[in-house]
């Protein structure tokens, strides 16, 4: 997967994350769903999302903050941050949800509309004392149970093609488009020859194909 950039800004945009949500519920007092909202109908998600240079290691989590109140054509009194010796949920859930984000390819505003950020946030426990991946598993699973229908099914069926067709089209075995769509195989992991096979057939790119967007 081609991501929207490098793992070298990583760990500084997980952090710039994790501290705008701390500092948003905590020294601002806002609920972390309608934050999280602003942050995302004020196009600062989106930069993020592009890997915006600026966005992403240029500005503190405290900065960011007030950059999502500012283009939300919001006002809020400047108050001096207080940093807690123990990082919180929230924090937490900035952190986790900055690296799916970054790890997947998917928006935030996709990412939340199928698990919900407070969702996330109840995930503390147990997940902030395990590997970063297990969260990511997780999320997996309630996304795909969240959204039980394939990208592959919904863009064969938006052609108006049976499974028997694509595979005569794509000359991708008829078994295998069935595994994929039954998830009994994971797509992300085809071959990318089969993908490039199923994308030209559906007239899709190969990343549409993904269960991760």
């Amino acid at each position: 997967m081609i991501r929207a950039y490098d793992k070298l800004y990583l760990e500084k945009a997980r952090a710039a994350l994790a501290r705008m949500l701390d500092f948003a519920v905590y020294d601002l007092h806002y609920d972390i769903d309608v934050f999280f909202d602003l942050f995302i109908c004020s196009g600062v998600a989106t930069l993020f999302e592009q890997g915006d240079v600026n966005t992403l290691v240029g500005k503190s989590g405290v900065e960011l903050a007030y950059e999502v109140i500012e283009r939300s054509g919001l006002t809020v009194e400047r108050v001096k941050p207080r940093y807690s010796i123990d990082r919180s949920e929230e924090y937490w859930t900035g952190w986790a949800l900055a690296w799916y984000q970054w790890e997947t390819g998917m928006s935030f505003a996709v990412i939340v509309r199928y698990v919900p950020i407070k969702d996330i946030l109840a995930m503390y426990n147990p997940y902030h004392e395990m590997d970063i991946r297990q969260f990511g598993d997780h999320m997996d699973e309630l996304i795909q149970k969240a959204k039980p229908t394939t990208n592959l099914k919904m863009l064969r069926q938006q052609n108006g093609l049976s499974q028997r067709q694509l595979a005569e089209l794509s000359g991708v075995p008829l078994r295998t488009i069935q595994q994929y769509e039954q998830r009994q195989k994971n797509i992300n992991h085809a071959q990318i020859n089969q993908l490039a096979m199923m994308a030209q057939a559906l007239n899709c790119d190969t990343a549409q194909l993904s269960e991760r967007i």
